[in-house]
Parts: structure tokens; sequence; C-alpha cells
């Protein structure tokens, strides 16, 4: 069975986001420093650059390593879709989860599940034909949802508080213990971890 990974960046006191959904304040270091981080967390994990960008980062025909399929929250979609762009992760199965949006307010190749997110993550992990994960991308209430699911976290976490904003996770009380798998420190400040579910 494939896994839920939730593949996110959080700032020192756990927010993903800014109040409005900000992300711009997240700190990369000098140029050299963002480049050479960049570089390292794209050739990782290709698949998270979204499509507009694939090309100028050199990803165009870089195929996924790691998953075939992104799940996130209307808010996460909104962001793209407030500048445009229908369609974030072409080169993945695109869907997300919102009682909110309706399928006509989206791209026809993102799929809008109403309801119990749980259900649908259980039924994609079952898909037999499918050989890679699914990322979880975002937002915070929607982890918060997912939690009895996701198998792995992989955090970038940045030297920076936010103060205020959205939370990683925003769900009931449920202590869930990880275990570190991997964890790679840049000069930059951040540190990317995995961790993988006890």
């Amino acid at each position: 069975m494939r896994k839920l990974v939730y593949y996110i960046a959080v700032t020192l006191d756990g927010r993903i986001a800014g109040p409005e959904g900000e992300y711009d304040f997240f700190p990369v270091g000098t140029e050299q420093q963002s480049a050479a981080y960049s570089a390292w967390a794209n050739t990782l994990y290709p698949e998270t650059v979204p499509t507009a960008y694939r090309a100028a980062a050199g990803l165009a025909d870089v195929p996924n390593r790691h998953f075939d399929t992104v799940v996130m929250g209307a808010g996460t979609y909104r962001a793209p879709l407030d500048h445009g762009v229908t369609s974030p992760y072409a080169h993945l199965r695109q869907y997300v989860v919102s009682n909110t949006l309706g399928q006509h307010d989206a791209d026809p190749a993102v799929t809008v599940v109403p309801g119990d997110p749980l259900t649908l993550v259980r039924e994609l992990k079952r898909e037999e034909d499918a050989a890679l994960n699914i990322w979880l991308c975002g937002g915070g209430k929607l982890a918060g949802a997912l939690l009895p699911e996701i198998d792995e976290l992989v955090v970038k976490n940045y030297p920076v508080v936010a103060g205020a904003g959205t939370p990683a996770f925003d769900g009931t009380f449920d202590p869930t213990v990880f275990d570190v798998a991997e964890r790679t420190a840049f000069p930059n400040g951040v540190t990317l971890t995995r961790l993988t579910r006890r």
C-alpha cells in the first residue's frame, strides 16, 4: 500500500503560511545559498515544483520520483487559482478537498472532493496500479483531518517565527509520534527532516 506524505515548509512556531496565506517571508539565505538549497530539494523532490516553474528549474522532462498524486485543501488551491493558475501540478493527479469549491470552479484536470478526506485518501492508498506515493501539500486543517493516515512527514524548517498564521496541523488534540529517519541542514539555516510514523 502506498503512503501519504506531508511535505511542507514550516516556521519555528509551526506555521505554514501567514494570516493572509503569505509565504514570501520564509528566509532563503544569500543568492548562492538559496540556489544550492533549491537545486538539492528540486533534485530530491522534483514533483513538488509547480508545473509553471518546472522548465525554469530545469525539471521540464524530469520524471516524478516520489509522488504521482497531490491532495490539497481549498486554501492551498485558491492561492494559485487567484493568480490564474487553475492546474498548479499538471504533472500529478490533483485532488482538492473542499466543501466550498465546486467542480465547476476548478480546472478539468483537478478533481474537487467534498466531504470526508479520510475516505478519499484511504481509496487512493488502496489503488493497486499506482507506483508512487501521495503528497499532502496543505493546508493545516486538511493535515489535521488526515493525521490518522499520514505515514511520513518531510518538514522543511525555516529559521523564522511567524507569530500568527496557518498552523501545520489544525485539528483535535491527538498526540502522534513520528521517528526521525534522516535530517539534513543547509547553510541558509533550513533543516529538512524526514520522519516516519511509529
